[in-house]
């Protein structure tokens, strides 16, 4: 690469902005990066959330509702810390969670709110407080432990940094603060550094620090080192930048302390250093700047290597990118970059244009990069050359990417002697390596010999495990030589040795692995070979490789033929073995193969045969052959599983009785339904008795298959009620098919099994009923008990009863009464009844049961026969036995009524009967009777119902009242009852007048009010209430009267109102109201002295003001008073209203007077009524409405006054009302009594007084205001004053574009320009300010845009104005623009596209060379060849190395300018390009250049030679066809070469060119024309050149022929001379055959030599000796026991 590359690469990774993530939340307190995996961003806008940002796939980010103040990634791994404090809790909680297994790790309560934290390690993290650092691990359960207190220089500082070395001995925090009051924008920086060890800080000053671990030369362990960065301002104002690298340890023991300077541009004079970070990978220190800026030192010599600006924004943050030795960093726009060395620039840079050779070499060393390649060789062959050995080998060992590592390098190595006492440069070279990797290929076989010949066997594999040699066939030899096939086989197979991988597992017998490799790696061993020779040796071992090879996709053995191979020894085992595993995949091809293994074992091993069939893993074989010979073998069950022949099947069932039952009721299961419902027929015809059992298991078990329908038909086909029976006894159970349970009724009652008749009509639920009491009753089982469960459990009783007394059974018809179900007695009752049975009989058989019959439903039965009365023996007894049952006192009463034996003594005294069953039976007889036990009942409804029906009205009235109960009065009052009018005259005229108790009456008004029946009531009243009766002067009554009267007849109320005096007069008026008469409720309350009320009335309801002013007036009291104002302010009269509220002093509803004065506008009333509130309330709402009564009515001297005195008015409230309600002057003059600046410079505004609006917006200074006085003045036209208060809002970035957009809309832009000029001087001038003034320049006054471009485009928003220049076509200003963005591709695409306007010579080649897109670079070159040809040539020279040569010359081709570019294709004709060297050649022919042509060709190989040839071949110009036939001769095409000399008479080219093809054929047909030619001199020089080519004989034919004897004399002297030479080689040759002696001595004296390398060779060699596990290693490089050192 050229050296001008840069040495540093930087890219953008990312954009946070482009994932959606707003600028305002890219900041340092809402960012981290930890590492180079993850960036958290913290989201607050427009919601909070957690985006964690995956840098290998950040297209993307995880977006988690997590609300925290901060959030960590862990560097290692996905987990994540979070940071929050709790409300309400002292310090904060700290929380670690691990998102991939979505768990908490830890969590715990910081007592310490936490200002900054980090992880320091994958497993810790580092907390610092304002006060102390902690360290919280992130394993175990140990809360945060403190490590140190913050040193004094970091109080007050805001922490940047926290870092901990790799051991944890060292820690170093670092803070920043603000710079000095003269110089405040460089900010200061402070360092504490804490040494664990020792437990002491250090403070220093310095903005970066980080650790990282050296190697120094004569160390023998890396140290630890700190690097920092410091920017500091003496107290002259000068400043010290410094890069700082110093050894960490005890003092006094420490060598290593390196400083250099940190230059900043003038233009950067206030930048400091953000970030450093170390790249271990190369040993680099990079520092990254607050503004951008990127210095690149080596850490071990802190020598500066480059410096440059990465960012036009602000860093914030950086992290370390250990993969790639360099860094990532954040600028404020969201921008994430990554730097790092550039591997094929960083050494060329550094030794090209730093000069500095040896950094170049150690880095190139130290980081295995290119560049430095010639260096190392050079330095090698140097101290090669000097004997220096020991330097040339370590040199050769650590050569960059290996290029000395090489077999010349080894064997140069080889070549040196040994030197006594010394170790011999070549262990040295190996040595080196193996302490830094592995050895290549070469260099392991070298040693493995080394190692092998010292028998140290131990040390080889040691190193092979370890991974410290290359596999190769070589090594692989090595190893298998010393008798070590696994380590060989292990070598061969990393070398993808294969011939010697199956060499190897082959002499192992490993031949499962052989099969598997041989099919990984397509080779194919001898197999055959191998299966004969194990089958001799170890049968067993054979049957594993046939396996093996078996298993391989497409065997490259038959398995017929290696099954053929096992039976041919008779190796029927061996044989089955084999087939079972090769053909466990049951292909179909295999199917003569399984039928073999069937028939070898069927024939030899049955029980083989049958272990094979039983495991089913062959399907594919000969069924019907099988078959045959099971059933021949005597395996029935197997054959069966194998006949598909029904006869065959039947005939093998004939030997059922051979084949196991269970594997028998299976085969049934393989058959359809009528196969096997066939072969049960069989069976059962041919022994019944034998089969039977297995005919019924076989039923039983496929029930579902065949059918219970088709498996019942066939026993009773076959006349076996037994086989039904236990059938059906088997599927019973699950079965709940009622001909399924009849079928088994009838089976066990045919086979005389009555106790399983009985079990299953007690038990079962399926059988149909029915059918099963006719078979029963038609079986005469001498056993009635199955009929008697069927007829009870279904309802059958009276014919169960009938069946029994018809069949003289009584016995069963007692014992079903009196231990079956007494429940039934009375069903029996009733049939034996109709049956006529003897009365005795039924009365001893009911009194049996006695108190378990159900009397009632007995009585029932009886009673609808008319037999009632046969029952009163049964019914005396119960009774006499102390019976409560009301069914038997029913039946006793129902008894005694009919008989007519005193009822009525018996109705009133017995307590047992149910007075409603007993009251329906009388009433048919006497009713009387049945009112009396209705009424000992509380039968109401009966009752009721009897009397209506008899017009008992007086007797129902009177049980009414007595009753007292809301339901029956509700009942016998309601409407539907067509008797009401009557019982109402008897419940008035008789009941009530009789009745004494107030209860009675009570329920009774009650009801009467619920019925609404208000006439009726009243009436009643009047006579209870009216006429002296002992409850006139009850207080509910009278209440009820007058509330009736009120609902029923109004005109009674007033005379109720003067009569009674003993009822509720509040609640009686408040009804009154309700029924709107307003009159007689005022006339209540003006009785009850209730004046609230009665002027509420006058109020609310009648709406008389004036009466309830008059009535106010008369009671004079304060409350009527404040009703009386309440109303007037209900009725918008404010006035009456204040003064009634003075009359009753009341100021509670001051709220609501001062809004009805505000609606009114009588403020001066107000004002009044707000100084009595003010006395008795102390309210700052009250001053408030004071002021701002003050401020309506015009009173500003009482107002200035008001304001002036104490007071608790909120004068801003008032201010901002005054304002909004137009009263400036009232307005302002409190704004300045606050006093409040920005609403006084509002008011002002209005007020038209400017000036004192700029004044209070100074006092305000406040951007709203600010703005609000700036909009009044341009709108009034005072741009000076507008000028002075623009000034103060444009510094404030995000107000300028609301400035600038209303002085555009309004046409002001002069005045714009002007202010924004004024503003580009302020000291807080921001990049829009900049921006703005040139996007106006552009619009406005696109004359002054260049020169503000090129003064400030630094500081102004490029891609705005970019936009801007784009809309408005200034072409010149936008390259400038795109140049000044490094968009160079667009500057390049605009100056072609409006060449016009923006096109510059210079400018182009400078922007051409820095364009990215080749596509936008031959645009140009395009442009130039249309637009400025004469200046082509520059442009291509400067882009030269950016472009396609060849491209460039098609594009010239096709425009026919080849000529044009002439300078431009010899200048790149180095490059050696077909198509350039083409063109050249091209042009050099047209132009006649001759010796320009051969140049080319000769120099430059990379061209189509044949094509140039036949051009140049038809030249008119000699020197062109001699160019022809010499590029004929470099193309070895000698026969054209030689004829076209020939043809132009160049003879010396003619014999040249023979001469150099070799072939004989040419020279002398070439000899020949010269002869033909009669060029007899040419004759004899071509044959003194071609001498090596002719033949003695045909050249002395050709003379003699041609009488040329003389010319071809000096060529035959020639060649008797050679041959004479040949013949004393030979002799000489014999001579040194005799001395051979002597070279095999000399041959010895060269081993011993060799030998010499090896002389230091003590019992272990001085190598690196590897790691084994469990096992002593040997002795380490250096080791006292070892090798000698160095």
């Amino acid at each position: 690469m050229a050296t001008g590359a840069a040495p540093i690469n930087v890219r953008e990774i990312l954009s946070l902005q482009n994932l959606g993530i707003q600028n305002a939340n890219i900041t340092f307190t809402n960012v981290t990066l930890e590492s180079e995996k993850y960036i958290c961003v913290r989201e607050t806008s427009p919601t909070n959330q957690l985006v964690i940002i995956d840098l290998s796939n950040p297209s993307s980010p995880q977006r988690r509702p997590i609300t925290a103040d901060s959030a960590l990634m862990n560097p290692g791994s996905q987990i994540i810390a979070l940071k929050a404090a709790v409300p309400g809790v002292t310090g904060d909680n700290l929380q670690i969670f691990d998102l991939a297994a979505k768990a908490k790790l830890k969590s715990v309560q910081f007592p310490q709110s936490v200002v900054f934290w980090k992880w320091v390690s994958p497993g810790r993290l580092g907390l610092v407080t304002a006060t102390s650092v902690y360290h919280w691990d992130l394993e175990g359960d140990a809360p945060p432990a403190k490590v140190f207190d913050r040193a004094a220089n970091l109080e007050g500082t805001q922490i940047i940094t926290y870092r901990v070395d790799a051991a944890g001995r060292w820690c170093v925090l670092v803070g920043i603060a603000p710079g000095a009051p003269d110089r405040p924008a460089l900010v200061k920086g402070f360092m504490q550094l804490y040494s664990v060890d020792q437990a002491r800080s250090q403070a220093l000053e310095a903005h970066a620090a980080a650790f990282a671990s050296l190697a120094l030369p004569g160390r023998a362990d890396p140290v630890p080192v700190i690097a920092f960065a410091q920017k500091t301002a003496a107290a002259g104002g000068a400043v010290t930048s410094k890069l700082h690298v110093i050894e960490l340890g005890l003092p006094g023991k420490t060598s290593l302390k390196r400083s250099a300077e940190l230059f900043f541009p003038p233009e950067f004079a206030d930048d400091f250093p953000v970030s450093m970070q170390i790249g271990d990978k190369y040993g680099l220190v990079y520092v990254v700047t607050k503004l951008g800026l990127l210095f690149v030192y080596d850490l071990e010599t802190a020598t500066a290597i480059f410096r440059t600006r990465i960012s036009a924004d602000p860093f914030f943050i950086a992290a370390p990118a250990p993969s790639t030795g360099g860094f990532v960093a954040i600028n404020r726009r969201g921008q994430v970059l990554a730097g790092g060395p550039a591997p094929d620039a960083i050494i060329p840079f550094i030794a090209g244009q730093l000069q500095n050779v040896e950094l170049a070499l150690a880095l190139a060393q130290r980081g295995n990069l290119p560049g430095a390649e010639g260096l190392v060789v050079q330095s090698f062959q140097r101290q090669y050359a000097a004997g220096q050995y020991r330097e040339a080998a370590e040199t050769a060992a650590r050569s960059p990417q290996g290029s000395l590592r090489t077999r010349e390098t080894v064997e140069a190595f080889k070549r040196v002697p040994a030197v006594p006492g010394q170790t011999s440069p070549l262990l040295v070279y190996f040595g080196t390596v193996l302490a830094r990797e592995a050895l290549n290929a070469y260099e392991s076989v070298e040693l493995g010999r080394l190692v092998l010949a010292q028998g140290k066997k131990p040390l080889l594999d040691g190193w092979w495990r370890d991974g410290k040699l290359s596999a190769s066939e070589e090594l692989g030899d090595l190893f298998r030589g010393a008798g070590d096939w696994d380590a060989a086989l292990a070598v061969y197979r990393a070398a993808g040795a294969q011939g010697k991988v199956v060499e190897a597992l082959a002499a192992k017998g490993d031949f499962e692995e052989l099969g598997r490799y041989a099919a990984t790696t397509g080779s194919q061993p001898d197999y055959l070979f191998l299966l004969q020779s194990l089958l001799r040796d170890s049968p067993e071992a054979a049957v594993g490789l046939a396996k093996a090879v078996a298993r391989q996709p497409g065997p490259p053995l038959d398995l017929n033929t290696m099954a053929d191979l096992f039976l041919q020894r008779n190796a029927v085992k061996e044989a089955t073995a084999f087939l079972l595993d090769a053909l466990a995949d049951d292909a179909p091809a295999h199917a003569a193969l399984q039928t073999k293994l069937l028939e070898i074992n069927l024939v030899t091993a049955p029980a083989v045969a049958d272990a094979i069939l039983g495991a089913g893993g062959l399907t594919r074989y000969d069924r019907p052959r099988i078959a045959q010979l099971c059933e021949k073998a005597g395996l029935y069950a197997r054959a069966l599983a194998h006949y598909t022949d029904l006869a065959d099947i039947k005939r093998v069932l004939g030997n059922a009785r051979a084949i196991d039952p269970a594997a028998l009721v299976e085969y049934f299961g393989t058959l359809s339904a009528e196969w096997a419902l066939d072969c049960l027929r069989v069976l059962l015809e041919a022994d019944p008795a034998a089969n039977l059992e297995l005919v019924v298991r076989v039923a039983r078990e496929y029930s579902e298959q065949l059918t219970v329908a088709r498996i019942v038909a066939l026993f009773e086909a076959a006349g076996s009620w037994d086989g039904l029976y236990f059938f059906l006894g088997g599927v019973l159970a699950g079965s709940e098919d009622p001909e399924v349970h009849y079928k088994y009724i009838e089976a066990a009652a045919r086979t005389g099994q009555v106790k399983e008749v009985e079990r299953v009509t007690r038990e079962s639920s399926c059988y149909p009923p029915d059918r099963v009491k006719t078979f029963l009753m038609e079986a005469n089982l001498p056993d009635a008990r199955p009929l008697i469960n069927v007829c009870d459990r279904h309802g059958f009783v009276p014919d169960l009863t009938l069946y029994l007394y018809k069949k003289s059974m009584l016995r069963y018809i007692e014992g079903y009464v009196q231990k079956v179900s007494p429940a039934k007695t009375p069903a029996v009752v009733g049939a034996l009844l109709d049956a006529e049975a003897d009365e005795a009989f039924i009365t001893n058989l009911v009194l049996s049961v006695r108190s378990l019959v159900p009397v009632a439903e007995l009585v029932e039965a009886v009673e609808s026969r008319n037999r009632l009365k046969m029952l009163n023996p049964l019914l005396e007894q119960l009774v006499s036995e102390g019976s409560r049952d009301p069914g038997v006192h029913d039946a006793l009463g129902k008894i005694i009524v009919d008989a007519n034996t005193n009822p009525e003594h018996f109705l009133t005294t017995n307590p047992y009967y149910d007075s409603l069953v007993v009251g329906r039976f009388a009433e048919r007889r006497d009713p009387g009777l049945a009112c009396v036990a209705y009424k000992r009942g509380q039968c109401d409804e009966a009752l009721v119902a009897c009397t209506n029906k008899h017009a008992m009205f007086k007797l129902q009235a009177r049980y009414v009242v007595e009753r007292a109960d809301a339901g029956l009065w509700e009942s016998v009052l309601g409407p539907e009852n067509a008797s009401r009018r009557q019982l109402i005259d008897q419940v008035v005229s008789t009941a009530l007048p009789e009745c004494k108790n107030p209860e009675q009456v009570s329920v009774a008004v009650k009801a009467f009010m619920g019925a609404d029946l208000q006439a009726p009531l009243i009436e009643l009243l009047e006579k209870i209430v009216l006429n002296n009766s002992s409850f006139s002067n009850n207080h509910n009554l009278q209440n009820l009267l007058i509330i009736t009267a009120i609902k029923a007849d109004k005109a009674r109320v007033k005379d109720y109102i003067h009569r009674l005096d003993n009822f509720d007069g509040p609640a009686v008026g408040e009804i009154a109201v309700g029924y709107e008469l307003f009159e007689e409720a005022f006339e209540i309350y003006k009785k009850f002295g209730l004046r609230a009320q009665a002027i509420h009335v006058l109020l609310d309801h009648l709406e008389d003001l004036d009466r309830a002013h008059e009535y106010a007036t008369k009671v004079d009291e304060a409350g009527v008073w404040t009703e009386l104002a309440d109303a007037y302010l209900a009725h918008a009269r404010v006035s009456d209203a204040i003064a009634a509220y003075l009359r009753a002093g009341d100021t509670s509803k001051h709220v609501e007077v001062v809004a009805k004065a505000h609606e009114s506008g009588d403020y001066a009333e107000l004002t009044k009524y707000l100084l009595m509130v003010r006395k008795r309330v102390k309210d700052p709402k009250v001053d408030t409405e004071i002021v701002h009564s003050y401020a309506r009515a015009g009173d500003l001297p009482a107002l200035e006054a008001f304001v002036a005195a104490p007071h608790l008015a909120d004068l801003r409230a008032v201010g901002d009302r005054c304002a909004e309600e137009g009263l400036h002057d009232a307005a302002r003059l409190v704004f300045a009594t606050i006093p409040d600046y920005g609403r006084l410079a509002s008011t002002l505004v209005k007020l038209h007084r400017y000036q004192a609006a700029v004044d209070a917006a100074r006092k305000a200074n406040s951007p709203r205001t600010w703005k609000e006085v700036c909009y009044a003045c341009v709108e009034e036209g005072e741009f000076k004053l507008a000028q002075l208060c623009g000034l103060n809002i444009i510094v404030a970035a995000d107000d300028l574009a609301e400035v600038a957009e209303f002085y555009t809309q309004r046409g002001h832009a002069d005045e714009l320009i002007a202010l924004l000029e004024s503003g580009i001087g302020l000291e807080r001038a921001h990049m829009g300010i900049f921006t703005e003034l040139g996007a106006l320049y552009a619009r406005h006054r696109p004359e002054r845009l260049m020169e503000h471009l090129k003064l400030f485009a630094p500081r102004c928003n490029v891609p705005a104005l970019i936009r801007v220049c784009e809309e408005l076509e200034l072409w010149r200003e936008l390259t400038f623009l795109y140049v000044a963005y490094d968009e160079y591709d667009n500057a390049l695409g605009v100056m072609v596209g409006h060449a016009a306007a923006a096109w510059e010579h210079v400018q182009f080649k400078d922007v051409a060379v820095k364009v990215k897109a080749a596509e936008t670079l031959y645009k140009g070159i395009s442009f130039y060849l249309e637009e400025h040809p004469e200046l082509l040539n520059d442009l291509l020279k400067v882009v030269e190395s950016r472009v396609d040569h060849s491209r460039v010359v098609d594009i010239m081709r096709r425009a026919g300018q080849l000529p044009l570019v002439k300078e431009y294709l010899v200048s790149v004709q180095k490059n050696d390009l077909q198509a350039v060297n083409e063109a050249v050649n091209e042009l050099l022919v047209g132009e006649g250049d001759a010796a320009g042509l051969r140049d080319s060709i000769t120099s430059y190989e990379n061209y189509d030679a044949l094509a140039l040839a036949g051009r140049l071949e038809r030249h008119e110009d000699t020197e062109f066809r001699r160019l022809a036939a010499l590029i004929y001769k470099r193309n070895l095409k000698w026969h054209k070469a030689v004829a076209l000399a020939k043809t132009d008479k160049l003879y010396e080219d003619a014999m040249e060119t023979a001469a150099q093809s070799g072939e004989r054929g040419i020279a002398e047909d070439l000899l020949r024309f010269f002869v033909e030619e009669g060029a007899h001199d040419r004759f004899a020089e071509c044959l003194d050149r071609c001498r090596d080519l002719v033949k003695p004989d045909v050249a002395l034919e050709v003379a003699w022929r041609n009488g040329l004897t003389d010319a071809v004399m000096p060529y035959l002297i020639s060649v008797l001379r050679d041959y004479t030479t040949k013949v004393d080689t030979l002799v000489h040759e014999r001579k040194e055959a005799q001395e051979a002696s002597k070279l095999d001595e000399e041959a010895k004296k060269q081993q011993e030599q060799a030998a010499n390398a090896y002389l230091h060779l003590n019992s272990y060699l001085a190598l690196p000796a590897p790691t084994s596990n469990g096992a002593p290693s040997p002795p380490a490089f250096g080791d006292a026991a070892g090798f000698d050192r160095f």
